[in-house]
């Protein structure tokens, strides 16, 4: 008979029948290898059942102990990149996951994403016109005007454009004056 460890398990529990067990236990008498490793069992169950028969005794703030290690052993969670990298990790299992699904949740969850990306790309696109149409209305206006100035033929309009400008540049200083005059009076 070879050897076979797993008919030392049920050899100690009782579990073999009578031919085996008589088979069994006549390799044991030739066998120094399962000799050996009947009597580590044996002394391994002895053990557990002398352990189980005293009962383990835990401290009395057993577990404040507990709690205070486990906090302890993730306090890499509170720095900035272990949160980082723990949510760049969840929000690749959350993709992986609804990747999964398949297509049986494909009309319940993706059709509402997709009718507010629609919702969201119509305002955008409405967005970008408006301002596509003030800049190109503004660039019209822009035109006429600075075509009625140079070309005017009496040269009003670049005088008026000149007298503009200086208007422009004097009005911050004039804005200034006015309110060191309310703060002194």
């Amino acid at each position: 008979m070879d050897c076979q460890p797993d008919q030392i398990a049920a050899y100690l529990d009782d579990e073999l029948s009578g031919v085996a067990r008589e088979n069994f236990e006549a390799h044991l008498k030739t066998c120094s290898s399962c000799q050996a490793e009947l009597r580590t069992q044996q002394q391994l169950l002895c053990t557990l059942d002398a352990a189980f028969r005293t009962g383990v005794e835990l401290p009395r703030d057993f577990t404040r102990i507990v709690k205070a290690r486990a906090e302890s052993d993730v306090s890499g969670m509170r720095q900035k990149s272990e949160r980082r990298r723990a949510l760049q990790v969840t929000t690749i299992l959350a993709a992986a996951s609804f990747a999964l699904l398949g297509t049986a949740w494909q009309g319940s969850i993706l059709n509402p994403a997709r009718s507010v990306a629609r919702v969201a790309r119509s305002l955008f696109d409405l967005a970008w016109q408006t301002i596509y149409d003030a800049a190109m209305g503004l660039t019209v206006i822009l035109r006429l005007l600075s075509q009625a100035i140079i070309f005017n033929p009496h040269r009003i309009g670049l005088l008026l454009l000149f007298a503009f400008l200086v208007a422009i540049s004097l009005l911050p200083r004039l804005i200034a004056k006015y309110h060191r005059a309310q703060t002194i009076e």
